[in-house]
């Protein structure tokens, strides 16, 4: 088990727990061969003492570590230690698309569109790469707090998908594509699906498939049309639309055949949104013979027609039949030149028209910048569109005599690369940049590299590594140093009381003379620490808890909106807080959100001649109101209309009046008794 304050790998020292999921725990570390801070990506126990799994997901997390984009969380090593295995990656400060869009409670279809070009910038690296992600869902994209998207969890997807990792632990089953539902081959277009559903729940605060279940939702996935987001909000524009409309067919022909397509039209919807751009291609109608006229140009249309303002314009209607010439067979050597001559002008004048467009829309202020909290639009709109490709350069800031913390993630940031080099100096201080490769005012292209020498002050010297001495003995070797000494104490059950957990500056690093090192001590382990258990099943609540020391109390299931039904909602004892082992921590069950209840007062009008032409009024009739969950609300016989009805409480939206009337009916026979019924349905309102 993972304990804070082991070093993984000679060299990442686990700090704090920063998050969970189905299949792995996330801690915050400092790798201190390199200096920086990492986000360490640890498989829980069930996973990894899966041989084949495990095989499976070093291979994926290897392929993963060759991704380098600055719209995926990039990583940086896979591991193994004492049967921990680990990811190590980089640390991404900010919350998930999901939070964000809690947050909002929908985005608008500017900054919808703008996330969505970065997401599809971060897909299509790694599609680039032959690498699928296969569980593309807003909780799996982080929003920086400098506004950067980026892309989380490839390779372990797949690896736990060759494993059928059950649906609670692998993703959710409200944005999988229906071939995924179905168990079959998924590839590139599978991510665009899933994008789609993504973009639709961004674009109206909700999923368009959902159930009870997780087959329910599946089968909605594979069966049901899928809905227009226009449906829920009308103002979407009618380009965004058809985009949500093409990512999200059933048939993986008819959606887009590439990240780079989706991305042009995404760019193309933020400069025309109300133009109707898109086209849904029938594969069934690829291979028809198609009718060339006089102008060389098919009655058909490709899959993204060419549109454009000004003299340059192609028709995407059918050309009367008095205007077209008789067919003719065009031979295609004779016509290549002239085909490339006119795409190469259409091209050229697209190109020039956009970025014209772009150009006018910034000086217009065209991106939205009405943002909650300290996540402000205009870092996820206009500087997101300079980075998806409008704009494919950035310039270099000044760096020099500034502190290495400050402007590092800020060239991080643009999209450069940074490389670091230490040195001595007498005239800046400790952790200034020195000097860099680069001048400032130098334009770049991203993924450049760029490289900063960085002083480690005057007089430095390697200081000693203290971790596992007394505090005593550590604080007598770093201040013959020359060091000043800053303690601190924590809880820790795997380092003795008394004896250093950690230090920072690390051992082994060249740290100027009168720096001050703080130490980390321990209190022993007559406290432990509270892990947390919000968000898990019961189950793997327990395990955690009795891993730690710990006993659990009473277990009570409740409504609660914040988590799924089955999963944790609360533990008596917060996460983080230091308390005695054997301690009894009591936890609560989500039942799932509370459910609606509906009230129904109303009178139930006399059957009318449309209805029971035989019914004459008086007549003794059997009246009855039933719920759509099977509930009886009334039964009885009555002669007199109309009947009042006022009942609360309902548990469903609706039900069905049932009213069966009798009569006579003159045979040869003589008079026989008849009866018919019929049905009225009723709509309840929400209380």
């Amino acid at each position: 088990m993972i304990k804070l304050g082991m070093l993984l790998g000679d060299r990442y020292e686990v700090i704090e727990k920063i998050g969970t999921g189905g299949m792995s725990d996330v801690y915050r570390a400092k790798d201190q061969k390199l200096n920086r801070y990492v986000a360490v990506k640890v498989l829980k126990q069930e996973f990894s003492e899966n041989g084949n799994f495990v095989s499976k997901f070093i291979v994926e997390a290897q392929a993963a570590a060759g991704l380098m984009h600055p719209n995926i969380v990039n990583v940086y090593d896979v591991g193994e230690e004492a049967g921990i295995h680990y990811i190590i990656m980089e640390l991404v400060e900010g919350i998930t698309l999901k939070k964000y869009i809690e947050k909002k409670a929908r985005l608008s279809f500017k900054e919808a569109v703008s996330i969505a070009i970065q997401v599809s910038m971060g897909i299509e690296a790694a599609h680039n790469n032959h690498i699928i992600h296969r569980d593309i869902k807003p909780q799996n994209i982080i929003i920086s707090k400098e506004g950067k998207v980026k892309v989380t969890d490839f390779g372990i997807a797949k690896a736990a998908t060759s494993n059928t990792v059950t649906s609670n632990v692998m993703g959710s089953v409200h944005y999988t594509s229906p071939e995924q539902a179905r168990g079959g081959y998924s590839d590139e277009k599978s991510d665009v699906y899933s994008l789609g559903i993504t973009l639709f729940e961004m674009l109206t605060g909700r999923v368009p498939f959902d159930g009870e279940t997780t087959v329910a939702i599946a089968i909605k996935h594979i069966q049901e049309p899928m809905p227009s987001p226009r449906d829920y909000i009308s103002e979407i524009p009618v380009s965004v639309e058809q985009i949500v409309l093409k990512c999200c067919q059933k048939g993986v022909d008819r959606r887009y055949q590439s990240m780079s397509l989706l991305i042009e039209d995404l760019k193309q919807a933020l400069l025309n949104p109300d133009e109707d751009f898109v086209r849904i291609v029938d594969p069934d109608d690829m291979g028809a013979t198609r009718m060339i006229n006089a102008n060389g140009w098919t009655n058909e249309m490709d899959e993204h027609p060419i549109h454009t303002t000004g003299s340059l314009k192609l028709r995407t209607d059918r050309i009367p039949e008095e205007l077209l010439e008789e067919e003719v067979e065009v031979n295609e050597q004779e016509n290549r030149a002239e085909k490339v001559t006119m795409a190469v002008m259409v091209v050229i004048g697209i190109l020039i028209v956009c970025m014209i467009m772009f150009l006018v829309s910034k000086i217009l202020g065209f991106f939205d910048a009405s943002d909650p909290n300290e996540f402000q639009s205009s870092s996820v709109s206009t500087e997101s569109l300079i980075e998806t490709g409008t704009v494919s350069r950035v310039e270099m800031i000044s760096v020099v005599g500034e502190k290495e913390e400050k402007v590092v993630p800020i060239l991080r940031a643009k999209g450069l690369k940074v490389e670091i080099l230490e040195e001595e100096s007498l005239e800046y201080g400790s952790g200034i940049v020195l000097r860099s490769d680069v001048d400032a005012g130098t334009i770049l292209k991203e993924g450049d590299t760029v490289t900063l020498t960085i002083s480690t002050g005057a007089g430095a010297i390697q200081i000693e590594d203290v971790t596992g001495y007394t505090f005593e003995q550590a604080k007598t070797i770093l201040t013959q140093q020359g060091f000043i000494v800053n303690k601190s104490e924590s809880y820790n059950d795997t380092v003795e009381k008394g004896k250093v957990i950690s230090q920072n500056p690390a051992g082994g690093r060249n740290v100027t003379k009168g720096t001050a090192v703080a130490l980390v001590v321990s209190l022993g382990e007559d406290k432990v620490r509270v892990p947390k258990v919000v968000g898990m099943s019961l189950d793997l609540a327990k395990s955690e808890l009795t891993a730690a020391g710990f006993r659990v109390g009473t277990v009570e299931e409740v409504y609660n909106s914040s988590e799924a039904a089955g999963l944790v909602c609360y533990q008596s004892y917060p996460e983080g807080s230091y308390i005695e082992k054997n301690i009894s921590i009591n936890l609560q069950i989500s039942k799932g959100e509370e459910p609606a209840t509906y009230y129904y007062k109303a009178n139930i009008e006399a059957p009318s001649v449309t209805e029971a032409p035989e019914y004459r009024s008086g007549d003794v009739v059997d009246i009855s109101l039933v719920t759509a969950d099977g509930k009886i609300l009334l039964s009885t016989s009555t002669s007199t209309f109309p009947i009042a009805a006022d009942y609360t409480g309902i548990g469903s939206a609706s039900g069905v009046i049932t009213i069966t009337y009798y009569y006579e009916e003159v045979t040869q026979e003589g008079r026989v008794k008849r009866s018919k019924s019929f049905t009225r349905n009723v709509a309840f309102s929400k209380e």
